[in-house]
């Protein structure tokens, strides 16, 4: 269903970020992008193995040895690594992040804040398919966070079609904050005896995961993703204020989604749509979980990773209709 552009203004939002977001939304009213890209075989098996898997699915080929075959589907949310940014080194933003549907200064620090994706089940995108890919501004909001602070919550939606039609509507929101007034306050994690929550019934299945500075890396170079905050230990501390460099969200996504299709009879299996939403970062070299409960229609994902007070607690939750 196409989605009508809106504006929306909170009270209590000073007037500049009021218009700092309209003149965003203003700009890009209307405007849609449209790419073409073969899907190879490559950025594919890439990912896999950056992930880990050295089979795409459990019938595969290794993918150390072999590519992935025209014809192969791809993955739930493996498309993450086509389409990637467009742009010279010079026309990206101080941190390194694409700029196009960012909002103006002092509104410079983004992260994935989440979205929503919906397949079309009968027609997933393949490897070697010419892809389409169309993207538009669906809004840009101006917010206050809990502690008052303000923000503006952009959202862009890309709609991918194959020969045989629409494949997938992938809807994302970005949350910008303005840049620090001064120096950042590192918050290095407490020592703590807490562990990530168990599973507690048949129903539920948990799964860790530990990235690294080399699997982050290797993930930013796959989507083009210049983001600083992803591999250089002093911006992220001293500029952003993290305690380390921090994982993609769309990495944990994709991760998200393989832990969803790997626990299912068919491994090939697409599902309906997954709703996210992150409220907390996670970090290279901490081990962080994902707890999975599995309802009637619907399954539920969550990633807990360690709060800077050395406790657990949510940071990324999904809902993956089947």
């Amino acid at each position: 269903m196409h989605q009508t552009l809106r504006r929306f203004a909170p009270p209590h939002i000073s007037p500049l970020t009021r218009r700092i977001a309209d003149d965003l939304f203003q700009k890009a009213k209307g405007v849609q992008v449209v790419r073409k890209q073969l899907l190879d075989a490559n950025q594919t098996q890439h990912l896999s193995l950056t992930l880990n898997r050295p089979h795409l699915y459990r019938d595969a080929g290794d993918l150390r040895r072999f590519t992935p075959a025209n014809g192969t589907p791809l993955a739930p949310g493996y498309h993450l690594v086509y389409f990637t940014p467009i742009a010279l080194p010079d026309e990206l933003g101080h941190d390194g992040t694409d700029i196009n549907f960012s909002p103006a200064e002092p509104f410079t620090r983004r992260m994935w804040a989440g979205g929503e994706m919906k397949w079309e089940k009968g027609n997933p995108l393949r490897i070697g398919d010419e892809a389409v890919e169309t993207t538009r501004l669906v809004s840009a909001e101006p917010k206050t966070g809990r502690t008052g602070e303000e923000m503006i919550i952009v959202r862009v939606e890309q709609a991918f079609e194959n020969a045989n039609g629409p494949t997938l509507v992938d809807k994302r929101d970005w949350v910008f904050r303005t840049k620090l007034s001064g120096p950042a306050l590192l918050q290095d994690v407490r020592e703590c005896d807490s562990q990530p929550p168990s599973p507690q019934n048949a129903s539920q299945k948990s799964r860790d995961f530990l990235q690294t500075a080399v699997s982050l890396f290797r993930f930013s170079a796959l989507t083009f993703n210049g983001h600083k905050l992803h591999y250089s230990q002093p911006w992220a501390r001293e500029i952003e204020g993290h305690r380390d460099i921090v994982v993609h969200g769309p990495l944990n996504l994709i991760n998200m989604l393989d832990f969803w299709r790997d626990v299912q009879d068919d491994d090939y299996s697409i599902p309906h749509s997954i709703r996210y939403r992150a409220t907390a970062p996670f970090y290279a070299g901490e081990v962080y979980r994902a707890l999975m409960e599995k309802c009637a229609a619907t399954t539920s994902i969550k990633l807990w990773g360690r709060s800077s007070s050395g406790d657990y607690k949510v940071g990324m939750l999904s809902d993956v209709s089947h």
